[in-house]
């Protein structure tokens, strides 16, 4: 009989490695803890319904695998034309549309896109903020980089608000490759250590490039909204941080506001196995009932605040082939779910903001406010005056 029990226990050690290995190909291990700790917590308890936030940001890249001219503006063009032909179709309980909010990355930058892109935003469908792909950079060539280009949105096309303080430019900001902070093995496609303090220094107020996963430059800190502190000399210094609470002082260098991660045990790949779900929308990323109701049971809220709920999911919207997913049928799905079963009036709420918005909303839960959270869209950064296209 010891023999077969010395079998056994090889089998469950030949398990647990592959299953480390399964693991570590898919980056898990950096988050899978955290994902079990957090289904295994007490879920906050509130009176009266729930208020979904819900925000749609695009890593919004024309240039995509593309050096053609033309091909840009026909990928921009669709965005200008569908984008309001199938926003206009749904409203939230504010009277508002579906807001999209374009990271336009800085080293695509053209003129005519962004002017369109101000133009949707000035009729209320989205707004404009910062995204950017860097490699092997420098904290001055960064710093000159990123204040420039607010500058540029800000002054050639009413993008980005100005801090009603100092009047300094701000911007949310969305990490090319997912490499905030220098958080890729071998510093690939950043290169600056401490990028947190210099995202803060030129202006950024909140970064909104996680989930990551599976990148390896995921953090253990998942379904959060929180401060992250940067070190000199140190990268991934977001992987923890403070979490922003109601009553609480601000912290750190720069909020942090993360979209649903985990497993969708109900959404299974072909060979059995949960998805994972990490936010993203495409057409190999379908738009699922499923999926919808894993964000909003994702409960990511301000501590103290958990009948505000945020959800924040991504896309890549200028590649052909995710189009008819993000402007199409399945895009009508996505809000005609959420308006049946999340905007009910007793239960839930529901509200389309843009990134700013969220930002503002969590800023006010921290300040204590409560209620309905469509009262503080502007709480601290007022919508910028996004240019009229001309003609």
């Amino acid at each position: 009989m010891q023999w077969i029990l010395w079998i056994f226990l090889g089998l469950l050690v030949v398990a647990a490695v592959l299953f480390n290995v399964v693991l570590r190909k898919k980056y898990m291990h950096l988050w899978l803890g955290s994902y079990l700790k957090q289904l295994m917590a007490a879920k906050p308890k509130h009176d009266g319904p729930k208020h979904i936030l819900f925000c749609f940001v695009d890593h919004f890249e024309p240039q995509w695998k593309n050096k053609d001219i033309d091909r840009e503006r026909a990928r921009v063009d669709r965005w200008y034309t569908d984008y309001p032909a199938m926003a206009k179709q749904h409203v939230d309980a504010d009277g508002h549309h579906p807001k999209h909010t374009f990271f336009y990355p800085e080293e695509e930058y053209r003129h005519e896109h962004l002017a369109k892109l101000a133009d949707l935003s000035a009729r209320g469908y989205g707004e404009i903020e910062i995204h950017l792909h860097h490699d092997n950079d420098t904290a001055e060539n960064l710093t000159l980089t990123l204040t420039n280009f607010a500058k540029v949105l800000h002054e050639q096309h009413g993008a980005l608000p100005v801090h009603p303080e100092t009047g300094q430019i701000q911007y949310a900001f969305i990490h090319g490759n997912w490499a905030l902070d220098n958080s890729l093995p071998g510093g690939k496609h950043c290169g600056v250590d401490n990028e947190l303090k210099v995202l803060k220094d030129t202006g950024c107020y909140v970064d909104m490039t996680l989930p990551s996963a599976p990148s390896p430059a995921q953090t253990s800190t998942i379904n959060s909204i929180y401060y992250a502190t940067g070190r000199d000399g140190q990268c991934k210094s977001h992987d923890t941080g403070v979490e922003v609470e109601v009553g609480k002082a601000a912290s750190g260098d720069l909020m942090i506001l993360q979209g649903p991660l985990g497993l969708n045990f109900k959404w299974r790949t072909k060979s059995g196995m949960p998805h994972i779900e990490n936010s993203d929308v495409r057409k190999t990323m379908p738009l699922l009932q499923t999926r919808i109701d894993q964000w909003v049971n994702s409960n990511i809220h301000v501590k103290g605040r958990p009948e505000w709920v945020f959800i924040k999911v991504h896309t890549h919207g200028a590649q052909e082939g995710d189009m008819d997913t993000l402007l199409g049928e399945p895009r009508h799905f996505l809000h005609d779910y959420l308006e049946d079963k999340y905007n009910d009036g007793n239960d839930y709420v529901l509200h389309y903001v843009s990134a700013r918005e969220m930002y503002n909303i969590a800023k006010a839960a921290e300040a204590g406010m409560s209620g309905n959270p469509n009262d503080f869209r502007d709480y601290v950064f007022k919508k910028p005056p996004f240019k009229v296209l001309e003609g």
